[in-house]
């Protein structure tokens, strides 16, 4: 066990190393943020897929098929479809965004100061309640993998991530992403083959798991069940601020698409695997939590110096989506609350409140984490403050829709009042999520709203030619 703890010590201290080195250049705001936007496309795949590739994709994945088997794991292949549609159909668009910081800034150009506010609202919601996943993540990992006191080694974990990030800020994502990203795109596929070949090989995993988690498309509800799941993950992550801040950050729009493309393949075997992991680990044992599927093929299956490694994989898918989506809430605290609310933004350090709210952010997160056990829930509920409210006028922003800030506003409250009231008022009859719910509504609203707003236009105008006859 000490040798196992040395090696997670050690990958602990050279994150520390890494995010002390990134923040040497870290000079004023803009740095802190997107860097210096010449990031190429290898290192815009590696932090990205290190971002997304966190605890609810992976060990949420795992207890979700150990409990209900490989539909889960399926579904979030939708997520992988979002990826190749946004590097093909939305990069190519983002030239005209090359000097923003956030997902407010997208939103200021077409609908205003005050939608950039509200956007920097669900910006913090939808980034702590990620955040909060991965922190919940991390009490699993600590818990179910090292012999010390968990609380201790959440802490000590916690605050190597908020010095690293609140110094270096997206340098030191970017390249803390780098490192953790080899070592987990190692640690995830080799935990899963060492677990198959420990429990019996691919057929034997076949022949324990009930018929039903191999075989779950046998009849039209379980259809209907895995397509709302399919579009709730293609839907629910679509441009959150940490992904959307990848788009700021490339030396070139291909830079950008290429790597959100790669991303976006290398997350298929991913998620399987992943899915992988929990079957194998209901071979071995069904009677364990499922929570601790992933942990327990690494405590009983790994030898002692490997499991190290793997611990340090684990960490890795953690603090890698934890460390992008902290940083992203920084950002839009500072970039899309504090800038536009104050009156003299001239006499505000902007580097160092971001460095502050970084660790504010972090420990805010802490909290929320502890309110959701499962990892996998959490993730969705976070969903319901962005996808619902955000994503369709973020979208007919960058399709250059001529839309105004109130189709904005009555879009977004459609969105969530339609979400609110399915799933807390209604209980999500038909097993339909309430993030496609509110999604619906938004989109319903914000065309109803554009319509009048055309047609108010147009009888104005129509008004005015007859005036001047």
């Amino acid at each position: 066990m000490i040798i196992d703890l040395s090696i997670v010590i050690l990958f602990l201290l050279i994150n520390l190393w890494i995010g002390y080195q990134s923040s040497k250049s870290v000079t004023d705001f803009s740095i802190f943020s997107v860097g210096h936007r010449s990031f190429s496309s290898f290192l815009i795949f590696c932090t990205l897929t290190a971002t997304f590739v966190g605890g609810g994709y992976t060990f949420g994945t795992a207890a979700s098929v150990f409990n209900h088997g490989m539909i889960f794991s399926l579904a979030l292949l939708g997520f992988s479809l979002k990826e190749i549609l946004v590097a093909t159909i939305i990069a190519p668009r983002m030239g005209r965004y090359s000097d923003c910081y956030s997902v407010g800034d997208m939103i200021a150009k077409t609908y205003g100061k005050r939608a950039k506010i509200a956007t920097g609202i669900f910006s913090l919601l939808i980034c702590g309640g990620i955040l909060g996943a991965q922190v919940g993540a991390l009490t699993v990992i600590i818990h179910s993998t090292l012999n010390i006191n968990t609380t201790l080694g959440v802490m000590i974990s916690l605050l190597v991530l908020l010095i690293y990030a609140s110094l270096g800020g997206m340098r030191a994502v970017v390249f803390t992403d780098l490192f953790q990203g080899i070592i987990l795109l190692i640690g995830i596929p080799l935990t899963f083959f060492i677990g198959l070949n420990h429990v019996g090989g691919w057929q034997h995993v076949t022949s324990v798991v009930p018929h039903s988690y191999l075989h779950f498309l046998s009849n039209g509800k379980d259809w209907i069940f895995f397509v709302f799941l399919f579009l709730t993950f293609m839907l629910g992550e679509t441009l959150v601020p940490p992904y959307v801040q990848r788009l700021f950050m490339a030396s070139s729009i291909k830079q950008t698409a290429k790597g959100i493309l790669l991303s976006g393949l290398v997350s298929i075997p991913i998620f399987l695997i992943s899915g992988g992991i929990g079957l194998v680990a209901y071979a071995s044992n069904n009677q364990i939590d499922a929570n601790t599927a992933f942990p327990f093929i690494v405590n009983e299956m790994l030898p002692i110096g490997l499991r190290g490694f793997i611990i340090a994989a684990l960490l890795s898918i953690i603090l890698s989506s934890a460390a992008g989506f902290l940083n992203a809430a920084s950002i839009s605290f500072v970039n899309d609350l504090v800038k536009p609310m104050s009156k003299s933004p001239e006499k505000i350090n902007f580097l160092k409140m971001a460095r502050v709210s970084t660790i504010l952010v972090g420990i805010i997160s802490i909290i929320f984490a502890l309110t959701i056990k499962n990892v996998l829930s959490l993730l969705l509920a976070a969903y319901n403050f962005w996808s619902p409210i955000i994503l369709i006028p973020l979208v007919a922003a960058i399709f250059n829709v001529n839309a105004k800030e109130r189709d904005f506003f009555i879009g977004a409250f459609c969105g969530i009042a339609g979400s609110l009231v399915w799933e807390f008022v209604l209980n999500d009859p038909y097993n339909i999520s309430p993030i496609l719910l509110g999604l619906l509504c938004n989109l319903i609203g914000f065309i109803i709203s554009l319509s009048f707003s055309k047609s108010s236009k147009k009888m104005n105008d129509q008004q005015s030619i007859t005036s001047n006859i």
